[in-house]
């Protein structure tokens, strides 16, 4: 079964940081392209970050830029994104994806993703 699973999200303050991961099973991540993407309630899916198959380039939203680090390590098949300085309007359900297209193509455009995870909330609140 072809799988990817995303932990690491809970609670935090403001300010405060986390690490999700995306773990993929059933399936090798070396020839996706993995993106985060996020949705609050009433909001439309959103785009964070976007890392190409060999990790050597990333994409990142605007309003995440200088605070959320993509990166991956693709001998433990698994892609992270560290949060740091978390504002409360980063609080969402935040998923993985993986796509054939490179993150040039495909970043923020979630139609192009083959893979999803079931996602992980997330909570900024003090």
């Amino acid at each position: 079964q072809l799988q990817l699973v995303e932990s690491g999200g809970g609670l935090v303050q403001p300010g405060g940081s986390l690490r999700l991961s995306c773990a993929a099973s059933g399936f090798t991540l070396d020839y996706y392209a993995i993106a985060w993407f996020r949705q609050a309630p009433g909001k439309e899916r959103e785009g964070v970050s976007c890392i190409s198959k060999r990790g050597d380039s990333t994409n990142s939203a605007d309003s995440v830029k200088g605070r959320f680090t993509g990166s991956r390590d693709n001998a433990k098949n698994t892609v992270y994104l560290q949060m740091n300085s978390l504002k409360p309007e980063d609080t969402a359900v935040y998923y993985c994806a993986a796509t054939t297209f490179p993150c040039a193509v495909a970043a923020g455009t979630w139609r192009l993703y083959q893979y999803w995870g079931q996602g992980t909330q997330v909570t900024v609140a003090s």
